[in-house]
């Protein structure tokens, strides 16, 4: 089996970037090889990250596009250049074109510190979803890795886990916590997807042995 050549698409710091980074290293990630990273802040750490490990990062600036159908096009012609088997989404803060995800149905993940569908969707991102996991009261919040489709947060699941929300926590406190699931969670389904053990039946992801 070839390897699967993946491209993450990155605004902030990028720690699940590096959980990326360091699984192939590790070899908990395998039959793959990270090609490309891609962001649309210039500031973003996660490009730093990148260029220290020998990847290709890429700003490709938001403003000049008349909109966002154009910028996401830029983004598919950057991808289909290198081609890009695999596109995940690291913290990524923009919202992926129609078009794009077509281009790549049942080709990109993404991880979100939540148990989908709990506090997922529209606006649900960062610092809001662990605060009102806190306000609402629930004891169990977590993260959870899913295919994306056109929805916000609404594609197939792949990967959860559970993270206890504790009587004292604090919206950090409990966003370092999930944390630490994210970088398990999404290197082991990068690594699923790579090596073929991911299989859809409409809404749900059977994970087969490879």
């Amino acid at each position: 089996m070839a390897e699967k050549r993946i491209a993450v698409l990155a605004s902030g710091r990028g720690t699940n970037l590096q959980s990326v980074i360091d699984g192939i290293k590790n070899g908990n990630i395998n039959n793959a090889v990270l090609q490309l990273v891609v962001s649309d802040n210039e500031r973003a750490y996660a490009l730093e990250r990148a260029m220290a490990n020998g990847i290709e990062a890429l700003w490709i600036n938001p403003r000049t596009f008349k909109g966002s159908e154009d910028y996401n096009d830029a983004i598919l012609e950057a991808l289909r250049k290198r081609r890009i088997d695999l596109v995940v989404l690291a913290g990524y803060m923009k919202i992926l074109s129609a078009a794009f995800v077509r281009a790549y149905r049942d080709a990109i993940i993404n991880i979100h510190p939540s148990l989908i569908p709990s506090f997922c969707g529209s606006g649900y991102y960062g610092e809001r979803v662990h605060r009102e996991v806190l306000e609402y009261g629930v004891k169990v919040t977590g993260a959870t890795v899913h295919f994306v489709d056109e929805g916000t947060d609404t594609g197939p699941i792949i990967l959860q886990q559970a993270v206890e929300v504790l009587p004292e926590d604090t919206v950090d406190s409990l966003a370092k916590r999930v944390l630490r699931i994210e970088h398990i969670l999404l290197p082991r389904a990068v690594d699923l997807y790579c090596r073929g053990c991911l299989r859809k039946e409409e809404r749900r992801v059977i994970i087969e042995a490879n």
